[in-house]
């Protein structure tokens, strides 16, 4: 355990079965936290918990769609009544599965079952893990509620219309909980999350991709999921208490800055100018 700023309280992080999700349960639990691990595949879940209980920490494994409000009744329920209470929840799952991407095209082309499937987890979803978990949370006298958006969620692309359009709703609903229940003790906020090199980008993505996209980084590397999970620790914690309604970048700078910003360096370079 690294330290214990989450000692006592219990996380919900959905899809945590893989990637990012995994990742960020696994570091709430370093931090003291015990988590639920959610996710549509069980034995990911399982495998999940099997790792955070290797490290000494307390893990729970629910098979979870969020597509289905019944599934995120039925686990709230079953949180609640194996640890009792609600602290912090994690709007982390999302429609990427290959189909869905290559279905999630330009608007024009975009195919109506890949909108309204990502739309259902990435938005509905998050929404209604709110619904249910936030009387939870009040019971206990509030809580963090973190969504992992995207930079998707604010910025054109040429493709992925459905996912941009999902990310960018979870900033308004992230909003929107901080101002309705605020008061009651309920904090909310989003990250908007840059490349990051999980596992599935270490092994699928091509180095020339990777090479372009470090490029309109404003850090020496790209992104890893230990750094977006340590973001989510910090506000899931009372370190980030005065915070709440924020969007915080975490995205090594990406979307800060002009899209000119590396030709315009690249032609200083051939000018002999290396100040930019």
């Amino acid at each position: 355990m690294t330290d214990g700023k989450l000692v006592g309280r219990v996380a919900v992080v959905t899809g945590a079965g893989n990637g990012l999700g995994a990742e960020c349960a696994r570091v709430l639990a370093l931090h003291g936290a015990r988590v639920a691990v959610t996710d549509i595949n069980l034995a990911a879940a399982q495998e999940v918990v099997v790792a955070i209980e290797a490290q000494g920490g307390q893990a729970l494994a629910v098979k979870t769609d969020v597509s289905s409000e019944d599934d995120i009744k039925a686990m709230v329920a079953a949180v609640s009544a194996h640890w009792g209470r609600i602290d912090v929840l994690l709007n982390n799952a999302a429609a990427l599965d290959l189909k869905t991407r290559h279905a999630d095209r330009d608007v024009c082309n975009v195919e109506i079952e890949a909108w309204d499937w990502t739309m259902d987890v990435n938005a509905r979803g998050a929404m209604l893990c709110c619904k249910h978990v936030i009387p939870e949370m009040l019971k206990t006298g509030g809580g963090s509620i973190i969504h992992n958006s995207s930079g998707f969620g604010v910025m054109g692309d040429a493709s992925l219309t459905s996912y941009a359009c999902s990310k960018a709703a979870l900033l308004a609903l992230s909003r929107m909980v901080a101002a309705q229940y605020g008061k009651q003790g309920i904090r909310s906020n989003a990250i908007v999350i840059g490349f990051v090199l999980n596992e599935h980008a270490q092994k699928s993505v091509p180095e020339e991709i990777k090479q372009i996209l470090l490029d309109q980084h404003l850090t020496p590397s790209l992104g890893s999921p230990r750094q977006i999970a340590d973001v989510v620790a910090f506000l899931a914690s009372d370190e980030s208490s005065f915070v709440t309604g924020h969007t915080m970048m975490a995205d090594g700078g990406f979307t800060s800055h002009s899209p000119a910003l590396v030709p315009m360096r690249q032609f200083f370079e051939r000018q002999g100018n290396n100040k930019l």
